[in-house]
């Protein structure tokens, strides 16, 4: 198909999210969820409410390492007039039931230890005349210098949560703390939004993979390995990656399989001018389910959007720079909605360190480097080939369209990477 007028970015941004929009309803409906273990939950997001199956504690246990004590016996209790009480057991936090407390008697007791039943307080053992367990040998008596109230030091079943609640929310991002708390509870696996499956396809006859030789007039593949570790931070799973040629009836053919297998097609490469353009080849033709257009930005103007095989593809340009910065501005957002991720306001303001200038008529994305004092550097220039420096940066300095040059000093907005 042939390019169409130079677009806004913001009027592509509005097609990918139109496309992609079914990924992101079925993410919001819960359409499509898996259950993991609690070691593969890390960052994703929960489906569902988890309810706790068992309260935490799951029985009353003991804060302190002390003494298990009825809270009446040592009511009185002071330096000056402890409160003796005969030692009748030893409570590790270990399996089993302790025997219950008779009055008039401690029973020592470990941090997490059970409370038996007959006591109804802990005396931690820096109040006792003992100090430390380490430091002293079991005694048959414990004498006691301050009192306690019924529940002192005492956990009951349940104070952190009770079976029946929620423990954590639909739509939580699950971190560390989170499954701490499942774990707590037993839960074993949980309910998770299924993962948009995603299909990362470089084409370029002139491609080696990263570790391979190049021979004469061939480049090594960056976009593979950057764009598919984009998509898994966005909350994608890349379900398959290949590197193709020139050659249509291959790229074609790795087009169905792709197709077949994900839920969008991400491909890099082929969508220029030239001659050699295997993506535009074979998937801009009359009556094809792609758009091919000039995107008024720079880099990565070159850009394509639709259908392959009833799935979704969007088509980046090949320079690495212009694959990453189409990625940060076209893909990352609704990639993240497709996996139920919450919205991030990544945009905010800076200064800019030195004086930029911009050709008329093309929103720059520009690659910045924060710096301590607040301003933003621009780093690697505008080529979109300057991808070692672009390993600087850590924003997009977003030029509008209409602005020719800005001053030292300016306060721009930038676009976190």
């Amino acid at each position: 198909m042939a390019a169409r007028a130079r677009v806004s970015v913001d009027e592509h941004r509005a097609d990918v999210a139109a496309l992609l929009a079914p990924l992101v309803e079925a993410a919001r409906r819960r359409e499509r969820t898996d259950v993991v273990v609690l070691a593969e939950a890390l960052g994703r997001v929960l489906a569902g409410d988890l309810v706790a199956p068992v309260p935490v504690p799951l029985f009353r246990n003991s804060q302190m390492d002390g003494y298990a004590v009825r809270a009446a016996d040592v009511a009185g209790a002071s330096p000056e007039a402890p409160a003796r009480l005969a030692v009748a057991a030893e409570i590790p936090a270990a399996p089993g039931v302790p025997p219950r407390l008779a009055p008039g008697t401690a029973a020592r007791i470990m941090t997490g230890a059970p409370v038996p039943e007959g006591a109804d307080a802990v005396v931690p053992v820096e109040d006792t005349a003992a100090g430390s367990f380490a430091a002293t040998p079991a005694a048959d008596e414990v004498a006691v210098h301050v009192p306690r109230a019924p529940g002192d030091f005492v956990r009951d079943a349940g104070s952190d949560v009770r079976a029946g609640d929620v423990l954590l929310p639909d739509g939580t991002v699950l971190a560390p703390h989170h499954l701490a708390a499942a774990a707590a509870c037993g839960v074993g696996g949980v309910p998770v939004v299924a993962r948009p499956r995603v299909a990362v396809l470089s084409t370029g006859s002139e491609l080696v993979g990263p570790g391979d030789v190049p021979g004469p007039g061939q480049v090594f593949d960056a976009n593979a390995d950057a764009l598919g570790t984009a998509v898994r931070r966005a909350g994608g799973d890349v379900v398959l990656t290949a590197r193709c040629g020139d050659d249509p009836a291959r790229f074609a053919a790795v087009l169905a399989e792709a197709a077949g297998a994900a839920d969008l097609v991400l491909t890099s490469g082929g969508v220029s001018q030239g001659a050699y353009e295997v993506v535009k080849d074979v998937l801009g033709g009359a009556g094809a389910g792609v758009k091919f257009r000039s995107v008024a930005m720079q880099p990565g103007g070159p850009q394509g959007f639709g259908t392959v095989h009833g799935t979704p593809v969007l088509t980046f340009p090949g320079n690495p720079v212009s694959a990453q910065v189409s990625f940060a501005m076209f893909l990352r957002e609704p990639l993240e909605r497709a996996a139920g991720l919450p919205a991030v306001d990544r945009v905010r303001t800076a200064v800019l360190a030195d004086a930029v200038v911009s050709p008329a008529g093309r929103r720059q994305l520009l690659r910045g480097a924060s710096r301590p004092d607040g301003t933003v550097r621009v780093v690697g220039g505008a080529g979109s080939h300057l991808v070692a420096s672009m390993a600087r940066a850590d924003v997009l300095v977003d030029v509008p369209a209409d602005v020719t040059e800005w001053a030292a000093g300016t306060e721009v907005e930038v676009r976190e990477l």
